[in-house]
């Protein structure tokens, strides 16, 4: 298969670049400013530009661009940032698609488990509604953005991600240094869930989506979410190091801004992969314990 991909050299994106050709497949980076290599396409999501014949043919987009939701304090302005960097692009893509003469079969278009707001022990399934708040909202909009290419008949799923482990990046690499230096600890009273998933299966499920036929939004979480106490224990754990004394929550919200620490450390949201294991995919570490073995052993992973 020939596969678009944006944000290809964020974390996803370049874990998904190489799996895809270890799979035979031609992964083409879809990037802002190209080299000339026959394997890039060039856009530019603020301009509306896009190299659209050059996208004509390839069998499916993977598109995973937009800001880093954690790469910096939420002021109006960035907020907005967060915005236009998912519909811009994504209403760009699809319109883009559904217009071409040979549009491909598939598009995998990003998304979040923040869809689903703050909804403590309430467990959560494609099914579930949208939650309240900034990051759901964004969420809504950025899926709703892929209606032109719904529109056109081209097989769309949104990718609902969680918590993404891995120790190339993400929160996972953020939280190390204070674990190996036996300084972790639970967020606030640790009673927050957190759905997470392995950059393995992460990588797996958007290969296995390629080619299942399933549309809609789709879970990318594992089958047994944590809450943060269990996490961090669980982590330490794998480090061999002690759990420290519990972090409180003025010191996040000091560094990062209360919003956004409310949002990402001290809520979260009980995530089930419903259609991920109806559709037969079969996820290669199920427990925090096995996940956090493998991330932290690039052999096992």
């Amino acid at each position: 298969m020939d596969v678009a991909i944006t944000g290809a050299s964020g974390l996803i994106g370049t874990a998904l670049v190489a799996a895809l050709g270890r799979a035979g497949h031609r992964p083409i980076r879809v990037v802002r400013k190209g080299s000339g290599g026959t394997d890039e396409i060039t856009w530019d999501p603020a301009k509306g530009d896009i190299d659209a014949e050059s996208l004509e043919g390839v069998d499916a987009v993977v598109h995973l661009a937009g800001a880093g939701i954690g790469d910096h304090r939420w002021t109006d302005s960035y907020k907005s940032t967060l915005l236009t960097s998912r519909t811009q692009g994504t209403d760009l893509m699809a319109r883009t698609l559904a217009g071409m003469r040979r549009p491909p079969r598939v598009l995998l278009s990003g998304s979040a488990i923040g869809y689903y707001g703050s909804r403590g022990d309430e467990e959560l399934t494609e099914a579930s509604t949208p939650g309240e708040g900034f990051l759901a909202d964004l969420c809504v909009a950025w899926e709703s953005a892929t209606k032109p290419a719904e529109d056109a008949g081209i097989r769309v799923a949104h990718l609902r991600t969680g918590i993404v482990l891995s120790r190339d990046g993400g929160a996972l690499r953020k939280q190390l240094p204070l674990f190996k230096w036996g300084l972790g600890g639970r967020m606030g009273n640790g009673r927050q869930w957190q759905s997470w998933i392995s950059i393995v299966d992460e990588v797996g499920a958007i290969l296995h989506l390629l080619q299942a036929d399933v549309s809609g939004p789709v879970n990318l979480t594992a089958p047994n979410p944590v809450t943060n106490t269990d996490f961090t224990k669980a982590l330490a754990s794998a480090l061999r190091r002690p759990v420290f004394l519990p972090i409180p929550t003025f010191g996040p919200k000091l560094l990062l801004g209360g919003e956004l620490a409310e949002n990402l450390l001290f809520t979260g949201q009980r995530v089930l992969p419903s259609k991920l294991q109806g559709s037969g995919f079969t996820f290669k570490h199920n427990t925090i314990d096995a996940a956090l073995r493998a991330v932290l052993d690039r052999a096992a992973a």
